[in-house]
């Protein structure tokens, strides 16, 4: 959509192919349906938050940076505001409000829109002249711009058909996997807490060097197959080499007290609940649910009585408390993933055009090229510098 209103604004006449019945599916369920459009700072630290291939990207972000997408969509009638993180939504909180806005200019700037699915691009001479629909169909143009997005949440229409148009125009893909994407569990406590949501908690993240990979604070979800929520997709995108190293993620569950507080508040609630069970007085510290799993991580029975706690067992509920470990296993699938890692290779496209290095007249943007970045409005930023990028380049060349 950015790609295609960008192109008609420098005078093109453009067909915008959508194989979905609306515009803007995916955009329905960025941000819990509220849409991260972008993060409110500067270009170089959304390059900084781009782990795969970030240094690709300056030419576009630094054309397109965050102030100037939220201007643009501003100027559309967008009313933004900037929360926690530097994280931009829409006022109203609404995803709607930014397809709606994309949607008008696409209508004023008098962009086609086709309900269809692309199968081929097709060539003549060695340049982009059209693409084929799965019907048969085929449109002439001498300019063809490829996003389609990745092969995260296929039901939005993500089920990487640019990324076979591409191979079959002899581009390379680097392998796909999700990134910003649950993680299963080794053990069985994850699954015996499932649908239990953590607030405010820390989480550390360490290879097997013991090396801390990601930090940070705030929420996470227990699932049936592992672990969850926000803090956790953050950090799956830090996790990267699954196939030669492990990861286990350590969670205080109370970061508000360091180990001194806490075991003075141990001690305390200890004396004042002697002839109660462990498990009961661990109640008063973490939800009902998590006190036996807790107790059992810990290596303390939870019908123990409080005054026959040994002060060793003590100190293994404190460092429970303070480090509940669960050995990572693995990402979920990478059609559950948030954003899709690996792509077309972005060494055969052009950095400042996305154009094609092999078929002149192609161009690629958004989440089909090898890039990606961490949660927080980046990779939509990403999506909207490369899309302009494109638009711009392919109306002008």
């Amino acid at each position: 959509m950015m790609a295609a209103a960008t192109a008609a604004a420098q005078g093109a006449k453009v067909t915008l192919v959508e194989r979905n019945p609306k515009l803007g599916r995916k955009l329905y369920i960025t941000g819990k349906g509220r849409c991260n459009v972008t993060n409110n700072c500067p270009a170089a630290e959304v390059l900084q938050n781009t782990p795969r291939n970030g240094r690709f990207l300056y030419s576009a972000m630094d054309r397109f940076p965050p102030e100037q997408v939220m201007a643009y969509f501003e100027r559309l009638g967008v009313a933004l505001k900037t929360e926690r993180g530097s994280r931009v939504f829409p006022v109203s909180g609404k995803a709607a409000d930014i397809i709606d806005a994309l949607f008008h200019e696409l209508r004023r700037r008098h962009v086609s829109i086709i309900q269809g699915r692309a199968e081929a691009v097709l060539t003549r001479e060695g340049r982009a002249s059209g693409l084929r629909l799965e019907d048969g169909a085929t449109l002439a143009g001498d300019r063809v711009i490829l996003a389609t997005g990745g092969v995260s949440y296929p039901l939005t229409g993500s089920t990487g058909d640019g990324f076979r148009m591409a191979e079959a125009m002899g581009h390379t893909v680097v392998p796909l996997k999700g990134s910003l994407v649950p993680l299963t569990a080794r053990d069985g406590f994850c699954a015996r807490m499932q649908g239990l949501a953590l607030k405010n908690v820390a989480v550390k993240v360490k290879n097997q060097k013991k090396k801390v990979m990601f930090e940070d604070f705030g929420e996470l979800l227990f699932t049936h197959f592992g672990l969850s929520g926000p803090l956790i997709l953050s950090a799956s995108a830090h996790m990267r080499s699954f196939d030669k190293d492990q990861y286990t993620a350590v969670i205080d569950l109370k970061p508000a007290l360091d180990e001194q507080k806490l075991n003075a508040r141990l001690l305390r609630d200890f004396e004042e609940n002697a002839n109660r069970d462990v498990q009961n007085l661990l109640c008063g510290l973490v939800p009902r649910t998590m006190a036996p799993v807790l107790c059992e991580y810990a290596g303390v029975p939870g019908d123990l009585k409080v005054h026959s706690v040994t002060r060793q067992q003590r100190r293994q509920m404190l460092e429970a408390l303070k480090g509940f470990r669960v050995e990572i296993e693995g990402p979920r699938p990478v059609e559950e993933a948030i954003v899709t890692s690996g792509g077309v290779k972005v060494s055969e496209v052009n950095p400042a055009t996305m154009e094609s290095k092999l078929v002149a007249g192609l161009y690629l943007a958004g989440e089909l090229l090898d890039v990606d970045a961490y949660t927080g409005g980046f990779n939509l930023q990403i999506a909207w510098a490369t899309g302009h990028a494109a638009g711009d380049a392919s109306a002008i060349s």
